[in-house]
This record gives structure tokens, sequence and C-alpha cells, in this order.
């Protein structure tokens, strides 16, 4: 069963528009330079019962603001078939636009068909590890650039999504 270690319920910084984001426990990706590494031991957080599970359901529908939802961590697929059940479920119940950030890259996620079933949920994949000689603090919605924004259509990549750098001031 998946645990979650925070649920932030308005955020701007997970995905385009105004997002309630799930950051899920477990990884196993050790990213060198990781923004969240308390999230690496998947024992940390909250046990997603099915009580937990209909709380976020409810705070999902009750903000008719947000623009979707975004699981994060840790790694979502860190337990595969247990996303499985909740993304089929959040999704089925929500009706929200689903990004998800994972260390693995799609061409591996397809190769397993527990994770395939999973991307048919998902409507934006973002992908790969986070590489610390590839940083870069003016990309948006990942944090290295061998990292994709992946537009996923019933599992498959319809297009790599970019965004313009954001502007970093410097000082004079």
């Amino acid at each position: 069963m998946m645990r979650v270690l925070q649920t932030y319920p308005e955020t701007i910084s997970d995905g385009i528009g105004l997002r309630y984001s799930i950051y899920f426990a477990g990884c196993r990706h050790y990213c060198r330079g990781c923004h969240n590494p308390d999230s690496w031991r998947a024992d940390r957080g909250m046990l997603l019962d099915e009580t937990y599970f209909q709380q976020i359901i409810q705070e999902i529908q009750q903000n008719p603001l947000l623009d979707g939802v975004t699981l994060s961590g840790g790694d979502p697929f860190y337990d595969p078939e247990a996303l499985l059940s909740f993304i089929k479920r959040l999704k089925n119940e929500t009706k929200q636009n689903i990004w998800c950030y994972t260390g693995y890259v799609y061409e591996e996620l397809v190769l397993d068909p527990i994770t395939q079933d999973c991307l048919a949920y998902i409507d934006v994949l973002v992908d790969g590890k986070f590489e610390q000689e590839q940083k870069d603090p003016t990309l948006y919605f990942r944090g290295s650039t061998n990292q994709r924004v992946l537009l996923l259509q019933a599992g498959k990549i319809v297009k790599e999504l970019h965004f313009p750098a954001q502007g970093v001031k410097k000082s004079r």
C-alpha cells in the first residue's frame, strides 16, 4: 500500500495551472542533489488507506479552481501495482488532468505491463532521474536538462512539451 508524505491542496510549482499535488514515499533512484531525499524511505508518511483516499478525493472535488492533480515523491512508480489501483480511481472519481513525476524514463515504463497500464491514466509524464551535472534552475517543471515533459494520450507519447527558460536576474 502506498504512503503519502505530503499533499499540497493548491500549488503552481508542479505543472501547468493550479494543481493538487500528492508526494508519495519511496524511491529507488537516490539521485545526487535530490530536492526531497526524505522521500526515499517507503515507510514514511501516512498510509493511503480508504479513509485517507476519500479525504483526498473530497479535497480535489471541492476545489473548482483546480486545473489538475500532480503525483510526485519519492517516485509514484515505487509500487506500480498500488499506483495502478490508486491512479485508476483518482482519474475516474475526479476527472482531473494528471501529471506524474518519475525517475524512470517512458521507454522503461512501457516494458512492464503494470507500469504501462498506469500510463493510460497520466496526461503529462515528467520522466528521468534528476542529474546534478545537468541541473538547470531556469527550467520549468523539471530540475535537469535530461528530464522530459511528455504529453501522453492513451499511454502513448503525443509530443514532448517545451517551455521557454525562466528569466534569471543577474546581479550587477
